[in-house]
């Protein structure tokens, strides 16, 4: 159960209901600090729409975020947007095999990403050798997009955890194909 209150356009002074864009929980929540939302929003545009990073392994590294944090929110919403950007639920179950430290048939650049968004969030950097690795499979820029994709998400899962962020029931069955395990 959320710990703030969702708010709609009619609880904000007129000048703010831009954060209410879309309607979900996740900004329903940001509107309590508009300037924040817009900040927070304005990144997130950033990754998802101006990144040059591949939109497959920018969602793939998502996911992983969402699933290492065990974040119903996250998970799901991005199972769904993964979809519209290429991962298919063959990359989702590799993902699963990947992140419980199974073997996968993903590729190995997916692999490659998968590892350091799994570095980032269990031990807070990308190791030295990923990191070379990284190198070798993207430019410079590619790779800090990537750097930035899984910092951000991780700092994303941190909000939804501390504020109890409830997942819309339109995104439940999600969570129902792809469960999270039970820790």
């Amino acid at each position: 159960m959320a710990r703030l209150p969702y708010l709609e356009k009619s609880d904000l002074p007129e000048a703010d209901q831009d954060v209410l864009n879309r309607d979900i929980n996740l900004y329903k929540i940001l509107a309590h600090s508009p300037n924040a939302a817009r900040a927070f929003q304005g990144l997130g545009r950033f990754i998802r729409y101006e990144s040059k990073l591949d939109p497959r392994l920018r969602e793939m590294a998502i996911l992983m975020v969402g699933y290492l944090a065990r974040s119903p929110y996250e998970y799901s919403h991005h199972i769904k947007i993964g979809r519209d950007f290429g991962v298919s639920d063959d990359d989702i179950r590799g993902l699963i095999e990947e992140a419980e430290g199974r073997p996968s048939t993903l590729d190995p650049t997916s692999k490659l990403v998968l590892r350091a968004a799994r570095e980032m969030t269990e031990d807070g950097s990308v190791s030295d050798a990923t990191f070379a690795s990284l190198e070798n499979e993207m430019s410079r820029e590619h790779l800090l997009d990537l750097i930035i994709t899984i910092g951000f998400y991780n700092a994303v899962v941190r909000v939804l955890a501390s504020t109890g962020m409830d997942v819309e029931e339109s995104y439940m069955s999600y969570l129902d194909e792809f469960p999270l395990p039970k820790d």
